[in-house]
């Protein structure tokens, strides 16, 4: 895998946790189809929470976080938490911080606290 590509790994818990582990780059180029699935298969489930791995995230644009900002919508719309989980590489802090969307998520600073929120 290169550092352009886009690796989405699910994986769902006995207690009712969706966790998205991705790595890579979450852009217009690298293809976000893998993490659209995921994140829609998730808040479908109904299950009583999402958590999507950032730690591994090298990079996102825009268009990364349009994906994530439609997951938190479908999310909130089935009654499902959506966490994003790091800590984060400081591109995709940036992206956050920049584009003013950091209050529009629930935020933990690594996966052991996401699975408790």
């Amino acid at each position: 895998m290169t550092a352009d590509e886009l690796h989405v790994v699910v994986e769902t818990t006995d207690d009712g946790v969706v966790l998205i582990r991705v790595r890579g780059s979450l852009d217009g180029w690298s293809g976000s189809e893998d993490l659209v699935r995921a994140l829609d298969g998730a808040s479908a489930q109904g299950r009583r929470l999402t958590v999507a791995d950032l730690s591994q995230l090298e990079f996102a644009d825009s268009t990364g976080l349009h994906t994530l900002l439609n997951a938190h919508q479908r999310h909130t719309e089935a009654g499902v938490p959506l966490v994003l989980a790091g800590p984060f590489m400081i591109g995709v802090q940036r992206l956050f911080e920049v584009s003013g969307t950091q209050d529009a998520f629930r935020f933990a600073d690594t996966v052991d606290a996401a699975l408790t929120c």
